[in-house]
């Protein structure tokens, strides 16, 4: 069936403003999620002051019982300095401890109970050095030996102790929502993505088909144009008013498509900035390994040969992007790479640059906390229808009972591509630094 100018116009308004309304909904989850960061790092912020706070609070409250103790079974006055300057630091780590607190009601009762016990027990020190002081030995061993001092230790421990948990259950609270938060926006990004391709692909195709239909009708009317001139010139004088109405159309539609494809270019960008901590380096993550697939892509239909992928430049390319990606972020590693001429089919490229990408991403992150050093990446043929990838550090190494660091996908992915290669990886330490060796099948290219 025929469409008109009329359906034309208002399917394709119809589709932009969907497309429009989506990447609003984008815009507006991204802003709001970018809110909540700033609050949980305020909340972090002062978890952080008052788990230090207890913390420094339960050490000075030790140090000066430690301090008192010397003094007790020695009777040697350069215990006394340590003690004064610990008992300084209690009082106003105590203050610390209950200004943070005040803004938690539920927390008053036990703030209460705390002031009094360390008041107490600064008393009890005060006391049996005093006796001390005054060579009233037995007296002060007496007071000793009566134990109120531990008790009141223990007490106060107990309470240090639930101070330090309820910070730390805050910030582990506060993470998780990061990371659920972090998920709806990767998925909210991909969703809109495809919903705004499918609008995009609506308007192109309604477009188009008018288009193919206003071509048929104009050569249905050359068909006809013998014996008919006057009606041809008139039919076509509307086909052309009709044409150029569909092209000044087609215009707009291809200006409103490249604005929104702009939008969506840069909102993993956005998404990026807007977040901090596990859930931007996990947007910076699944960037690179996106990257790492597009790259295969553009050697792939850049090429002449579409059956096979030239990895010497496909895995220079991507190499210089994750060194130039890693330096933006702040890591200090250098890259160096030897690639051999080898070739292989595009899945197989995509597996091995996801692979490298991982890999060498870890490498940067992990080899080299706080300094800098080289990460080494080579690509060489084994001569038997084999292909061998080494990814070495010199860093800190690797244990096999240390604990995996970050979220372990990156260690999944790696598994799932090497089983896919059909390949065999192995870690080794060098000691130091560590080697990562990946031995894959190629096969024959003529």
């Amino acid at each position: 069936m025929p469409i008109s100018i009329r359906y034309v116009v208002s399917s394709t308004i119809l589709l932009l403003a969907v497309g429009f309304v989506t990447l609003l909904g984008i815009v507006g989850m991204t802003i709001w999620l970018n809110e909540r960061a700033r609050v949980y790092f305020d909340d972090v912020i002062e978890a952080r002051d008052t788990r230090s706070a207890a913390v420094e609070l339960r050490a000075a409250l030790q140090t000066a019982e430690s301090a008192q103790r010397g003094y007790m079974v020695s009777g040697n006055e350069i215990y006394l300095a340590p003690y004064d300057t610990a008992k300084s630091q209690i009082q106003r780590h105590l203050d610390e401890v209950k200004g943070l607190l005040k803004p938690y009601p539920e927390t008053a009762v036990m703030l209460q109970r705390l002031t009094v016990l360390v008041r107490d027990k600064v008393a009890e020190m005060d006391q049996s050095i005093g006796l001390k002081n005054d060579r009233r030995d037995e007296e002060a061993l007496a007071l000793l030996l009566t134990n109120r001092g531990k008790a009141l230790m223990d007490e106060i421990n107990v309470f240090m102790t639930g101070l330090i948990r309820n910070a730390d259950e805050r910030l582990t609270a506060g993470v998780g929502e990061q990371r659920e938060n972090a998920s709806r926006l990767y998925w909210a990004s991909i969703l809109g993505a495809i919903l705004i391709v499918l609008v995009v692909a609506g308007v192109v195709y309604t477009v188009s088909r008018y288009t193919v239909e206003i071509r048929q009708a104009r050569d249905e009317v050359r068909t006809l144009a013998s014996g008919l001139e006057a009606r041809v010139a008139s039919r076509t004088a509307d086909l052309a008013q009709a044409r150029d109405r569909a092209e000044m159309l087609l215009a707009e539609v291809n200006h409103r498509v490249a604005n929104s494809l702009t939008l969506v270019a840069s909102l993993t960008k956005l998404q990026s900035n807007a977040l901090s901590g596990p859930a931007r380096a996990a947007l910076d993550e699944t960037h690179a390994r996106i990257m790492a697939i597009g790259e295969v892509h553009k050697r792939l239909y850049g090429s002449g040969d579409v059956r096979f992928v030239a990895l010497d430049e496909y895995l220079s390319s991507l190499l210089d992007q994750l060194a130039a990606s890693m330096h933006n972020a702040g890591h200090g590693a250098w890259l160096k790479y030897d690639v051999e001429p080898i070739r292989l089919p595009p899945d197989a490229s995509v597996n091995l640059g996801v692979v490298v990408t991982e890999l060498v991403t870890n490498a940067f992150k992990y080899a080299y906390p706080g300094a800098n050093g080289e990460v080494r990446v080579a690509l060489r043929s084994l001569g038997d229808g084999r292909a061998e990838l080494l990814v070495e550090d010199d860093g800190v190494g690797r244990r096999a009972d240390s604990p995996i660091q970050g979220t372990g996908v990156g260690t999944r992915l790696v598994t799932a591509m090497a089983g896919t290669l059909r390949a065999e990886i192995d870690y080794r330490s060098r000691s130091p630094g560590t080697s990562a060796r990946l031995v894959f099948p190629v096969p024959p290219t003529c």
